[in-house]
C-alpha cells in the first residue's frame, strides 16, 4: 500500500497509509472495533477500491482484481462467517472454483478437494451437506476451500491469505484449533497471510509481525517480540484493554 486512502464522504476509514508485506510473512492488523480492519481486507481481496493511493500485489497495480485482469493474483478470503453454500455438498463446496473455472477432469478435482479436507482433519465427508456439520466442520471446510491448488494460476508468486477475525466468538479450545490451522494452512500453501483479530491468542499464535489502526493511520507495527514489549501507548491500552489511553472507547 501506498499512500492509499479509503473515504466514504467526510469519514477517512484509511488515511495515506503505508504498508509492505513480504512474501511468506504472517501480518496481524489489530485495533479497536470500527477501525477499518475488516476494510484492508476488502481492498486486498479486489472487493473495494481505494479512493486514492496505490494497492500493488507482487510489484502490480490493483483495482478490481477479479475484473481487470485475465490472470488475477492468487488471493483467498477466508470469512469470518464461513459462507458455504447450503445446496452444495462440502466437496462441491471446496472445489467450487475449479468445477466452474478449470479444465481440470472430475477425478483430478476430486483428489485436490480430498487432499485439501485430509488436510485439516476432516478426509471424507465430501459428500455430505453444510446443515449437517457443526459450526467448527464448517469453518475447518472453509479452510479446505482456501487450501485447494489451483493449477491455472502462475507459478513462482506466493498466494495471499487473507482471515477475517477467525476466532471471533469461539470458545479457548476452539480458537487453538484455529489458530494452528491458520499456520498450517498459511505453512501448506507457502503463502502470505493477513489475519484481522482482536482476540490475543490469535495475534501470539498466527502472528510474525502486528500493525494497529487507529482512526485512519498506522499508529504502531513491529514483529511479535516487540508488541509484547512495546511501551507504544496504544498498543499498551489494546493489551490491557484499559479505557484509559489515547484510543477513546466507542459509545455503548
Amino acid at each position: 500500500m501506498r499512500d492509499l486512502t479509503l473515504q466514504f464522504g467526510e469519514h477517512r476509514v484509511l488515511n495515506k497509509v503505508n504498508l509492505t508485506l513480504q512474501p511468506g510473512e504472517r501480518l496481524v492488523v489489530v485495533g479497536p472495533s470500527g477501525a477499518g480492519k475488516s476494510s484492508i481486507l476488502r481492498l486486498l481481496a479486489g472487493l473495494q477500491l481505494p479512493t486514492s493511493g496505490e494497492l500493488l500485489l507482487h510489484g502490480l497495480p490493483q483495482t478490481y482484481l477479479r475484473l481487470d485482469q485475465q490472470r488475477p493474483p492468487d488471493v483467498r478470503l477466508v470469512f469470518q462467517n464461513p459462507a458455504l453454500l447450503g445446496s452444495l455438498t462440502v466437496g462441491e463446496n471446496v472445489g467450487f472454483l475449479l468445477y466452474r473455472f478449470s479444465r481440470l477432469k472430475e477425478p483430478d478435482i476430486r483428489e485436490r478437494v480430498h487432499q485439501a479436507l485430509e488436510a485439516v482433519g476432516l478426509g471424507g465427508i465430501e459428500n455430505q451437506l453444510p446443515g449437517e456439520l457443526s459450526g467448527g466442520m464448517q469453518k475447518r471446510v472453509s479452510f479446505a476451500r482456501a487450501l485447494i491448488q489451483d493449477p491455472s494460476q502462475p507459478g513462482g508468486k506466493v498466494p495471499l491469505l487473507l482471515f477475517d477475525e477467525p476466532t471471533a466468538g469461539l470458545d479457548p479450545v476452539a480458537c487453538t484449533r484455529i489458530e494452528d490451522l491458520i499456520v498450517r494452512t498459511t505453512t501448506l500453501t507457502e503463502a502470505s497471510s493477513v489475519v484481522v483479530s482482536h482476540v490475543h491468542s490469535t495475534i501470539e499464535r498466527t502472528g510474525e509481525r502486528v500493525v494497529l489502526l487507529y482512526e485512519g493511520q498506522f499508529r504502531w507495527q513491529g514483529d511479535l517480540e516487540a508488541y509484547r514489549h512495546t511501551d507504544n501507548p496504544y498498543v499498551v491500552q489494546f493489551r490491557s484493554g484499559s479505557l484509559k489511553g489515547p484510543m477513546q472507547p466507542a459509545e455503548v
